[in-house]
C-alpha cells in the first residue's frame, strides 16, 4: 500500500527533539545533519534526510570520548560541543570544541563510516564552535571559531586561522577576525559557520544568548576581514525565542533553507527550518518571512519522501539498545549483555554513587520527545542481591524514577524516588508497593511544559489501585498512579533525558541483572503528518 501524499506545507520543528547546535549540508540528493552530543556516548550523531523535513538517525562519528578516563563518569556540559559538517575531496568532515581541550576532527569516506579517531587540530581552553571552509577558488583552507569564557576568560568574538588543506593542522596563531564588543548591543557571539558565496566570504553566527538571540550574518571580501554585518533572524512577534545557530543549505534546483534551533526549556534545542534566499538589501541572505521565523511553509521543491522521525520504540533485538540510545559516559564491558532474543539485559552495576542517578555513567539514555507523550517499558528484576534495583527515569539537574528493587528479606518492591536539583541524594516519591514476580509495567505520562506522572502496572489486579498517591483516582487499564506530577528539568545545555538503569550498592560479587523489554513512546496529541 504506498504511502498517503505529502501535504504541501511542512510545519515547525521538523526535529522535535533536542538536536542542539545543528549543522546541515547536502551530498548529492541527500542531507546531512549533526548536532552536540555534549558527554554522551556514542556521540556526533549522524542524521539523512532526502526533503529536510523528514529526517532519521543513521549512526554516530564518534564511538567514544577521549581521552577516556576523563568520561568515565558523567560530564553532563563537556565534551562535544556545536559540531561542524562538511564534504571535501570524496570525505565527509566533521570538527567540533571541547571546551576543555581543543578542536577537534574526524572524517569518513561514507556517512556510516568507518570514521577515523579524533584528530586534535588546536590545543586549548574555552575553544569552541569550530567551522573548516576548503576555498574552491583559491585551494587554500580556513578556520574560524568561538570562545567559552568559562574556560579562556574569553567571549564574543570569533577568531580565524588558515588551516592546512589536509584539515591537520592550523597555519597560524590566528587573528580575531569579528569583535562582538564592537559591534553595539550584541554579545554572546558564538557558533559560526563559514561559506563562500558570490565572491564574499560569509560568517553566520548566532548572538544574545540562547534563549534570546538572534542570527547573525557577517560577509567581508577576504577572509581575515574587515566584516560587516546585519540581523537576520529574530523573534520579532512570533513565538520561536531566541532563533539561531544552525547552517544553510541549497536543494539541487537552487532553493536556500537554513536550519537552526530553538531552545525550549527541558525539551531541549528543537530544530527549525527555515526559507531562504540571497539578494534582500545589498545581496544579504533573507530568513524565514522577512527575517522572522515561519511556524508553518511550503515545502522545499524535492521529491516527496514519507513520513519519517528518529527511532524511538525499541525492542532491543539480540540485548542490542537501537542507534537512539546513548550512555551518560564511556560504557565498559558487561554493563549489557548480548543474547539470542530480544529484551536489553543489563547488569545491576555496583556503585557507591546509588544515591544519585546523575553521578551514574551506566544510565542508558534518549532524548525527551517535545510533544506529550506516553513512555512504557516492561521490566523484571533478575536474581539479584539485596538493594539491586532497576527503572525507567526522567534525567536532568532533578530527576524521578520508577522501577523495582529486592530488599533484605529477598522481596522485590515497587520503588519511585525522585532528588530536586539542589539534594545530593534522592527520597522516595511514593511509598515502595509490592512487586510479584518481580516484574512490573513502568509508565510515564509526559504533559505540556514536560510534566510528568509515574505510575506502574505490577500484574497483581486482586486489589483496586491505590488513589493516595496523587488523589485523582484510580489509575487506567491496569496501571496505579503513583506520587506528585515531576516536572522535568534540563542539564545545563541538554534537555532531560529519559533513562534505563541498573545499579546496586557497593558490595562483593554480582549483584544481579534487569531485563527491560517493550519499550515505547506514544504521542498524546499527534500533529498532521509533517
Amino acid at each position: 500500500m504506498s504511502a498517503a501524499p505529502a501535504e504541501p506545507v511542512y510545519r515547525n520543528p521538523v526535529l522535535d527533539a533536542d538536536w542542539s547546535d545543528p549543522d546541515v549540508i547536502r551530498v548529492g540528493d541527500d542531507f546531512y545533519l549533526t548536532a552536540s552530543s555534549f558527554g554522551r556516548v556514542p556521540g556526533l550523531p549522524l542524521l539523512h534526510s532526502r526533503d529536510l523535513v523528514n529526517w532519521t538517525l543513521v549512526g554516530h562519528a564518534l564511538q567514544r570520548l577521549e581521552p577516556e578516563s576523563e568520561f568515565a563518569a558523567p560530564r553532563h556540559d563537556c565534551g562535544v560541543w556545536a559540531p561542524s559538517l562538511r564534504h571535501h575531496d570524496g570525505r565527509f568532515w566533521i570538527f567540533w570544541g571541547d571546551p576543555d581541550r581543543g578542536v577537534f576532527q574526524v572524517n569518513a569516506p561514507e556517512i556510516r563510516g568507518p570514521w577515523t579517531r579524533p584528530h586534535l587540530v588546536k590545543a586549548g581552553k574555552g575553544l569552541i564552535d569550530p567551522c573548516p571552509l576548503w576555498d574552491d577558488e583559491t585551494g587554500e583552507a580556513y578556520l574560524v571559531h568561538a570562545w567559552a569564557k568559562s574556560r579562556s576568560g574569553v567571549k564574543n568574538r570569533l577568531t580565524g586561522h588558515r588551516m592546512h588543506p589536509h584539515g591537520t593542522e592550523l597555519l597560524d596563531e590566528g587573528k580575531v577576525i569579528v569583535d562582538g564588543d564592537r559591534i553595539p548591543g550584541w554579545f554572546t557571539l558564538e557558533g559560526p559557520k563559514l561559506y563562500r558565496h558570490d565572491g564574499w566570504f560569509w560568517i553566520f553566527a548566532p548572538a544574545g544568548g540562547v534563549e534570546t538571540g538572534w542570527q547573525g550574518a557577517f560577509r567581508s571580501r577576504a577572509f581575515f576581514g574587515p566584516y560587516e554585518e546585519k540581523v537576520v533572524l529574530e523573534q520579532k512577534d512570533t513565538d520561536v525565542n531566541g532563533p539561531h545557530q544552525g547552517g544553510w543549505v541549497r536543494t539541487p534546483s537552487g532553493e536556500d533553507w537554513f536550519l537552526h534551533f530553538q531552545q525550549r526549556g527541558a525539551y531541549g534545542r528543537v530544530v527549525h527550518l527555515q526559507p531562504m534566499r540571497w539578494g534582500g538589501g545589498g545581496g544579504w541572505p533573507v530568513i524565514g518571512d522577512d527575517g522572522a521565523p515561519v511556524a508553518e511553509h511550503r515545502r522545499p521543491d524535492l521529491p516527496p519522501q514519507p513520513p519519517a522521525a528518529p527511532a524511538t520504540d525499541d525492542d532491543f533485538p539480540g540485548g542490542r539498545p537501537g542507534r537512539q540510545w546513548q550512555w551518560t559516559a564511556n560504557p565498559r564491558d558487561g554493563w549489557a549483555t548480548h543474547h539470542s532474543a530480544d529484551g536489553l539485559r543489563l547488569t545491576c552495576v555496583r556503585t557507591p554513587d546509588a544515591h544519585d542517578l546523575r553521578a551514574l555513567p551506566n544510565v542508558l539514555t534518549q532524548r525527551l520527545p517535545g510533544t506529550p507523550c506516553t513512555v512504557e517499558v516492561d521490566l523484571r528484576l533478575d536474581d539479584g542481591e539485596p538493594g539491586a534495583r532497576a527503572g525507567l527515569a526522567v534525567l536532568g539537574d532533578a530527576y524521578s524514577w520508577i522501577g523495582l528493587q529486592r530488599g533484605p528479606d529477598g522481596t522485590v518492591r515497587l520503588v519511585h524516588r525522585f532528588a530536586e536539583t539542589v539534594a545530593d541524594q534522592e527520597r522516595d516519591a511514593a511509598p515502595p508497593r509490592p512487586a510479584p514476580g518481580g516484574r512490573a509495567r513502568l509508565r510515564v505520562d509526559i504533559d505540556a511544559g514536560a510534566r510528568c506522572r509515574f505510575s506502574y502496572d505490577t500484574g497483581d489486579t486482586g486489589g483496586t489501585a491505590n488513589t493516595a498517591d496523587t488523589g485523582d483516582g484510580a489509575g487506567q487499564g491496569g496501571f496505579r498512579p503513583s506520587g506528585q506530577v515531576f516536572a522535568a528539568t534540563p542539564w545545563r545545555w541538554v534537555g532531560a533525558l529519559l533513562g534505563l538503569v541498573a545499579l546496586a550498592p557497593t558490595g562483593q560479587g554480582h549483584a544481579g541483572t534487569a531485563t527491560f523489554t517493550q519499550f515505547r513512546i506514544r504521542i498524546q496529541e499527534k500533529r498532521a503528518d509533517r
